[in-house]
């Protein structure tokens, strides 16, 4: 825009006319529309997150789409404000991602989920590794300097059948039919097949967070 500084003082007006007219229906398209990039569950589910703005990713490891979109989620993140809360709850669609969801909790029980998951979705769909092999994931997290024993013991421990059981109910509660599938304060349904991209994802769960916290204000 450095040229609007050498025109008279009414072109850069006329100019900033022109921006702002253009503007306007971008701005417009950044507030999603319910039935349309989101749908508002009849019947909220009460969150496990107090205070805090509750968001929940419905994934599985074995999801080519959840690790399409693992990147841009980790990037989102990192600026995850201090009122929001967020947590994963692994599918099982199929046998296959049965042993990955209980991968998922061994990972989150030893600490290791933020630096590993990642990893995962990297060693299945960039590697084939077939990580719904045990043995295959005891190997791999060894390789990744976790302790073996202690990953043997925690997928194999009697409270795994419990997250696992959990996690079905929760899946169940949400009637959750795809992933990545996202759900703010338990009330609001996010999906890649209602937004059409992954990165399209972020500014509607912004938005939403956004509608939860005005929700919330008002009692």
């Amino acid at each position: 825009m450095r040229w609007l500084s050498t025109l008279s003082g009414r072109v850069p007006l006329f100019a900033a006319a022109l921006i702002l007219a253009f503007a306007l229906p971008a701005a417009a398209q950044t507030t999603p529309q319910e039935g349309r990039e989101y749908v508002r569950l009849k019947n909220p589910v009460p969150v496990e997150t107090g205070k805090k703005i509750e968001v929940i990713e419905f994934f599985s490891y074995g999801c080519p789409h959840c690790g399409e979109f693992e990147p841009i989620l980790e990037d989102w993140l990192k600026t995850l404000p201090p009122d929001v809360a967020f947590r994963r709850v692994p599918v099982s669609f199929q046998d296959r991602w049965v042993p990955l969801g209980k991968e998922y909790y061994t990972l989150v029980a030893l600490g290791e989920e933020g630096r590993l998951s990642g990893e995962m979705f990297k060693a299945i769909h960039g590697q084939n590794v077939a990580m719904w092999n045990e043995k295959t994931f005891f190997d791999w997290a060894a390789a990744h300097g976790v302790d073996r024993k202690k990953v043997e013991d925690m997928y194999n421990a009697f409270a795994m059948s419990g997250k696992m059981n959990r996690a079905l109910q929760e899946a169940k509660a949400y009637s959750i039919q795809s992933v990545p599938t996202i759900i703010i304060d338990g009330k609001f349904v996010v999906s890649t097949e209602k937004v059409g991209t992954h990165a399209a994802m972020i500014p509607v769960m912004d938005a939403l967070i956004a509608k939860a916290r005005a929700e919330r204000a008002k009692g």
